[in-house]
């Protein structure tokens, strides 16, 4: 695994010069996102896409009854 520091170097010399905080912040997020996803997986914490489906299913089930 890449040390923090030297990953965020990599982003940052990766992006365009004219850069803002908030494009640097951004490309930080999301790498630390795929990092957790990526562990995630390793971990077997994930759930197969037929449960997935099943369980979005009943959610959109339930929230369709809401009345608004």
């Amino acid at each position: 695994m890449i040390p923090a520091k030297e990953e965020v170097r990599r982003i940052i010399n990766g992006l365009p010069e004219d850069s803002t905080f908030e494009d640097i912040q951004y490309h930080i997020y999301i790498r630390q996102k795929m990092d957790r996803g990526i562990k995630d997986i390793e971990a077997e914490h994930t759930i197969s896409e037929d449960k997935f489906d099943a369980r979005m299913s009943k959610w959109l089930e339930a929230s369709s009854r809401i009345i608004i």
